[in-house]
């Protein structure tokens, strides 16, 4: 008799990720505590995520803190817990968190994906910790702290998805929950702070606030949709600089500051009955028949249609300019936190809508909370680097406490805040500093993952186009990573700092994903792909005079490179003033085009390593740069950026760096060689440099034609200020790509305006790469 395979685990709903009802499933942050209730009968399972990340294990059940409710003896110091400030639960069961013990889960070299398993006797609290030490650029062991992944099978799973809300984030000065299908108005104070979450994910809620002040004279001054986005120059707002939502007379009456789902409406009405009544469904309960009702009391007039913030609806325009809508991107326990700019009357709803996709079908809940104006949040938005990781919301980078004080003008970039340009100075002269003087700019952003172990090399040679084999120690190359299809994923730089330690530096998180699935994939188990970005920020130092002015305050000793005979693509381990200064790695490398280096330290020591550089640049006059400035700089450069000049959807040889990939040279197999040989046999597609005639610029994603056909896109375009052109970099077809080839870029509907360019050589400022060699 065949046997019958288990059922697959029920989905949350159809089409979404699998979700299996008894599994919890919470992160370990470096450094940090998770602690779960547990019944008897109920299994844990801790995960170390990465390799050679210790855990620390503490239970606490009747007796204390013994253990034996897992069945396991408590033998080490609880360092994480006794380093911490307060913990009432370890207070519950009578224990003095400064003298707690622990079990010590992992090694030092632990593999990723290391698991231990417990199963609780009793009733008991399992508290994992993950210790965390600073990792240093000299640090030879090359272990940063990372996440450890903590899972709790139910031994009575609940039969139904019942979402915990998350934790407050701060003491509430309001809780209000709005039942699904309902609405309910309240009062928020100038300077509090409104979230609105969504308790069990995809469903939508609108949001309305009415001037206080403005109501108690008889005047409504409401949010405004219209006017919001003439302001903002956005569909809907988002945390940073254009976070505000208007009134009709143009007065903020909230900001956003923190957004955990990225995807809302400002088109559309609050549902309404009229609606309801054209699609068949008269007498059905709606949002706007709910806020004339909770909003009467405040002298609000009732509306047949209120135009609202529409938080968590899923719309967009497609191809025809259609609004189109589809189930809400968010999920359980994500929110948006507002803060007053003046005293408000508001109203949320949770839309009743269940006769098309706006709450996925099925109306929920909403919650509320208000926080009290003294307290103080991050500005963040949510980044998953999985579907089902858990996000992360956006920080600063470790030299903020700097570049804070000389601008405002800051932009959300990959999960960090980075200047867009610098007050009184502005993206001409920051450019023009790096062109003819010195400037710097901070790249923490960039991600960073140590790839050690004795596999190490063998993994990088199998997944990137480059000859890792060739690498010497203190030198650094630039490669593709691609896909099977030849697609990039990334570009990248890779530091070799010893025989089986190398630094991978891309530009996204998910790359040390895909390697780890890669190092699975080969039977590659003695090599650790471990995210280091946290523990390594870095600034760059760009233009003519950089290497005079680094010269007076970087040291290197003996066995590194002098720094001032530092070659292009290597990089030496040295320190800050002298051999007693803070540890740095510094080097030759950049994304301007110009003579350059980066200088990497850890967090703690970032502002200390930007004054310094600050003082020595003054008399080269040095200049902070921006992302403004940086764009302008590569461009001419013919710097390629991610999600404009290439994606998983463009090989190397058509984002313009078939350098990066020695066919002939590198004998050895890797992702996406047996496609690149085909495509570059057979090229369809190529980057080419674009130099248009007029004032008027091109725009990332304008089509390019030869006649009436479309032969080409544009995919980054400036003006350059030393060429005093137009220039663009354009994907187009090989048979349109000799130099001098006249062709004309789009606008508005590709046909009736065109702008004349033609074919020209890139880079299109220092060709072949004099300055940044010199």
């Amino acid at each position: 008799m065949a046997q019958l395979s288990p059922p697959p685990p029920r989905l949350l709903l159809p089409g979404l990720i699998p979700r299996e009802p008894g599994l919890e499933t919470y992160p370990v942050r470096p450094g940090g505590l998770t602690g779960v209730r547990l019944a008897p009968g109920d299994r844990i399972t801790v995960i170390d995520l990465h390799g050679r990340q210790p855990a620390e294990l503490t239970v606490l059940d009747r007796t204390g803190c013994t253990g034996a409710a897992l069945g396991i003896t408590l033998d080490v110091p609880a360092t994480v817990l006794r380093a911490s400030t307060a913990s009432p639960v370890a207070a519950e069961h009578g224990v003095d968190p400064h003298q707690a013990l622990a079990v010590q889960l992992f090694g030092p070299w632990s593999a990723a994906g290391s698991q231990e398993v417990f199963t609780a006797a009793e009733e008991a609290v399992a508290l994992v910790a993950a210790p965390a030490a600073p990792m240093d650029v000299h640090d030879a062991t090359a272990n940063p702290p990372s996440d450890l992944l903590l899972e709790v099978r139910r031994a009575t799973p609940r039969r139904t998805f019942e979402p915990l809300l998350p934790e407050p984030l701060a003491e509430p000065v309001l809780d209000l929950r709005i039942d699904a299908t309902s609405a309910r108005a309240y009062e928020v104070k100038k300077g509090q702070y409104v979230q609105v979450i969504d308790v069990e994910g995809r469903q939508c809620s609108d949001f309305l606030a009415f001037g206080a002040r403005q109501l108690q004279q008889g005047v409504e001054r409401g949010l405004d949709a219209t006017t919001t986005r003439y302001f903002t120059g956005r569909a809907y707002p988002r945390p940073g600089l254009h976070g505000k939502f208007y009134d009709e007379e143009a007065q903020p009456l909230v900001e956003v500051v923190r957004d955990t789902v990225g995807r809302h409406d400002t088109f559309g009405l609050a549902c309404n009955a009229k609606y309801y009544e054209d699609m068949g469904y008269p007498g059905h309960p709606n949002c706007t028949d709910n806020f004339n009702e909770k909003l009467g009391g405040y002298g609000v007039a009732a509306r047949a249609g209120w135009p609202a913030l529409n938080l968590f609806y899923n719309t967009a325009f497609d191809d025809d300019h259609q609004l189109i809508f589809d189930e809400p991107w968010s999920r359980p326990g994500d929110y948006v936190l507002l803060r007053a700019m003046t005293d408000l009357v508001c109203a949320s709803s949770a839309c009743p809508d269940d006769i098309d996709p706006s709450n996925a079908w099925v109306p929920t809940d909403i919650h509320v909370r208000v926080y009290d104006a003294r307290r103080s949040f991050s500005m963040a938005i949510a980044h998953r680097v999985t579907p089902e990781a858990e996000p992360t919301l956006s920080k600063q980078t470790a030299f903020a406490p700097r570049t804070r004080a000389l601008t405002r003008q800051f932009t959300e970039y990959r999960g960090f805040w980075l200047p867009d340009s610098y007050d009184n100075h502005g993206p001409q002269a920051e450019y023009w500093a790096c062109r003819e003087r010195a400037a710097v700019m901070d790249l923490s952003p960039l991600r960073k993952f140590e790839v050690t172990g004795p596999d190490a090399e063998a993994l990088l040679q199998a997944t990137l186009t480059r000859n890792i084999r060739k690498l010497s120690h203190g030198q650094v190359v630039y490669s593709a990573m691609c896909n099977e299809t030849g697609g990039m994923l990334d570009d990248c730089t890779v530091f070799r700092l010893g025989d089986t330690n190398f630094r991978f530096v891309g530009g996204d998180d998910y790359d040390g994903v895909w390697l780890r699935e890669q190092a699975e994939r080969l039977g590659l188990d003695r090599v650790w792909v471990k995210p280091s970005t946290d523990q390594l920020h870095n600034i760059a130092v760009q233009g003519p005079a950089s290497r005079e002015l680094l010269a007076q305050i970087i040291w290197t000793p003996p066995t590194q490179p002098a720094f001032t005979e530092l070659g292009w693509f290597r990089f030496a381990i040295g320190r800050l003033g002298d051999h007693n200064g803070i540890p740095l790695l510094v080097s030759r490398t950049g994304y301007s085009g110009e003579l350059g280096y980066e200088i990497w330290t850890h967090p703690r020591n970032a502002t200390a390593l930007w004054d310094a550089v600050r003082e020595a640049g003054e008399p080269f006059g040095l200049t902070p740069l921006g992302l403004q400035a940086l764009d302008m700089l590569r461009i001419e450069a013919g710097l390629v950026f991610a999600g404009h000049d290439f994606s998983d959807q463009t090989d190397p040889y058509e984002a313009g760096i078939g350098f990066t990939v020695p066919l002939k040279s590198k004998e050895d197999d890797f992702v996406g060689r047996e496609a690149l040989l085909a495509r570059r046999a057979n090229p369809q597609r190529t980057l080419v440099g674009l130099e248009l005639e007029g004032n008027e610029p091109a725009r990332h994603g304008d089509c390019v034609h030869v006649g009436r056909s479309q032969v080409g896109v544009v995919t980054s375009a400036t003006r350059s200020p030393v060429l005093r052109k137009n220039i663009a970099l354009c994907r187009i077809a090989v048979q349109y790509a000799d130099l001098g080839t006249a062709v004309e870029i789009g606008k508005l509907d590709g046909h009736r305006k065109r702008i004349p360019a033609q074919v020209v050589r890139f880079p299109f400022y220092d060709p072949d790469k004099t300055r940044p060699r010199s």
